[in-house]
């Protein structure tokens, strides 16, 4: 299991200066990052500057769009070359999963696209917001989803998204053994209801337990640190979520 950065908590810094960001984030001892954009980079580039680094591939977070039809293709050759196996939906257009029906046709379109990916040595995945934990006709989004979606499809659970959703923390550890082998990424971000501003370690989340849970029921692969608010300038802001898993003695 690896500990990895989702880049989107320091946009702004790759958007100025995205190999010095990266060069910045080996240095602090995370082994990989997650995509959320690729910086006007060719796949080629990326990985030269990954290489460089030491760093490697946890995800990507990409459109439901580019998974369809004949950008499938394209992003699949993308990805191959940036050895990522993750492919990361991280938010559908709200008529997807409005409805019973629409969760378990979204489903049917999610088990196609891993079907269409296993031969690629390739995983499509779905990342949580808020709403997913809400209730159509009786039955919480999420379960209508994931409970009607292959094992292939993973299920990347969103700790500090889930818990402003309404999720409490021993409701995310229940999350976990409810779908076992299905957590291959997780994204490790806080919660706390008195601030806002809280990184990994100082808030609400049985952190401890969870990641013991990832390990023996979720079969996860990479832990990747989200962080989306900032007490202190963003690079600053996950250099202190990661000593702070280090200090908890979840990563090494």
């Amino acid at each position: 299991m690896g500990i990895a950065l989702q880049l989107y908590s320091v946009r702004e810094n790759c958007a100025k200066d995205l190999e010095g960001t990266l060069k910045a984030i080996a240095e602090m001892g995370y082994e990989g990052v997650e995509f959320a954009g690729y910086y006007g980079r060719s796949a080629e580039n990326l990985r030269a500057i990954l290489d460089d680094l030491g760093l490697k591939v946890a995800g990507t977070h990409i459109s439901i769009d580019t998974l369809l039809g004949e950008e499938l293709g394209k992003t699949v050759e993308f990805n191959r070359v940036l050895e990522n196996k993750f492919l990361i939906v991280p938010g559908l257009p709200a008529e997807m999963l409005s409805s019973k029906n629409n969760c378990l046709e979204t489903a049917k379109l999610f088990n196609e696209i891993a079907r269409k990916l296993r031969k690629e040595g390739m995983r499509v995945g779905y990342h949580n917001h808020m709403f997913e934990f809400k209730t159509v006709n009786g039955d919480r989004i999420w379960d209508l989803f994931f409970s009607s979606t292959v094992p292939e499809v993973v299920m990347q659970l969103d700790t500090g998204n889930a818990m402003h959703g309404g999720v409490d923390a021993e409701g995310i550890l229940e999350i976990i053994r409810k779908y076992p082998g299905r957590a291959l990424t997780v994204h490790v971000k806080e919660y706390s209801s008195k601030d806002p501003k809280a990184i990994v370690g100082e808030g609400e989340m049985k952190w401890r337990e969870f990641f013991e849970l990832c390990r023996t029921v979720g079969g996860t692969e990479w832990y990747i640190v989200e962080q989306e608010s900032y007490a202190y300038p963003p690079l600053e802001c996950v250099k202190r979520c990661l000593e702070n898993l280090r200090r908890m003695r979840l990563v090494s």
